[in-house]
């Protein structure tokens, strides 16, 4: 009897984006950087891909990159935060009002503010079982509500010049101070998510929280960390926003919220938690701020970059379920 020939599988682009989906977002992002540099140039605007573009791109993506580090976090266990923009508008408003006394200080107690935000969000959801979607929904309107009050209040109001070199200057020429520290923040994340027990532990609880309890995990301990974390990076993305701005705003953060979604969705990050990592996240966050570049260079409204983001969130979301489904 002769053995039946043996057929490979040839690989497909579907397996290659399961197997390698930060080669696949890799290409994206160069992808994108060219095609914006093609349309920069028929529009008359000169080289777009160039060493001060790039470092410019870098400049940007770090705020979007620590507010979808905390979301990262959250969407692991399988909830989401909608309190990320209101919170960094607080850091933002923190830096400002007490910049004046000091750049330590108003650093800290925008921190402080941030993680304080985050442990009340992390206390509704882990402890009291509500809704992660409604908990930070609250909060966000809660938290906006009393900055509005105090944006009404009479108060000096003044950005200390290392939060501005920080936000928004240049070491050697090409590098951005911000990412001084958004690179060892990303570091600390990753390797903590692979190598940790919290890590693990964050993991368990969003792919099967009842089978992590039962394991022994106490899993309203992990809720309540994320959510704390969350807060606290979304007010170190707040500090560097109002450095970047030199004034801070009601406004200020709010057209990061969906983007800081849509980030965590592009690099791989499942809806339903246990699945994904800040890795992909890093490239999500540098696609959508090219994206951002060339709907700049485009003239599109505001109005028309919420839609843009919000069908990748959902078109993503839909493949990543119908993904989960066949398995």
């Amino acid at each position: 009897m002769s053995a039946a020939p043996q057929t490979r599988e040839r690989p497909s682009l579907r397996r290659l984006a399961g197997d390698s989906p930060a080669a696949v977002l890799t290409l994206v992002f160069i992808g994108i950087f060219i095609g914006t540099d093609i349309v920069n140039r028929a529009q008359g605007g000169g080289a777009f891909l160039t060493l001060k573009q790039i470092s410019t791109t870098f400049l940007f993506a770090a705020v979007l990159g620590l507010m979808a580090a905390g979301q990262t976090l959250v969407m692991l266990t399988g909830g989401v935060d909608l309190s990320v923009a209101t919170t960094a508008t607080a850091g933002a408003f923190a830096v400002s009002r007490f910049g004046t006394e000091g750049s330590a200080k108003a650093i800290l107690i925008a921190l402080v503010i941030g993680l304080a935000i985050g442990l009340v969000n992390g206390i509704g959801v882990a402890l009291f079982r509500v809704n992660a979607l409604i908990m930070t929904l609250g909060i966000s309107t809660i938290t906006l509500g009393l900055l509005t009050v105090q944006a009404q209040k009479q108060f000096t109001s003044l950005v200390p010049n290392f939060v501005v070199t920080l936000g928004s200057g240049r070491v050697l020429t090409y590098i951005p101070y911000d990412l001084f520290v958004w690179v060892p923040i990303a570091a600390l994340i990753i390797l903590g998510l692979r190598y940790s027990g919290i890590g693990r532990m964050i993991y368990a609880v969003g792919d099967n929280p009842v089978a992590s309890r039962l394991a022994g995990v106490r899993t309203w301990q992990v809720l309540l960390f994320v959510y704390a974390i969350c807060g606290l990076l979304s007010a170190a993305a707040g500090i560097l926003l109002v450095g970047f701005n030199n004034a801070a705003d009601l406004g200020i953060a709010a057209p990061f919220l969906l983007p800081s979604v849509a980030a965590v969705v592009i690099g791989g990050t499942s809806i339903f938690g246990g699945l994904g990592g800040y890795a992909g996240t890093i490239l999500g966050a540098l696609i959508l701020t090219v994206l951002d570049s060339l709907l700049t260079i485009l003239n599109a409204s505001q109005a028309v970059r919420q839609i843009i983001y919000g069908l990748i969130v959902l078109a993503l979301a839909a493949i990543y379920a119908r993904a989960t489904a066949a398995e």
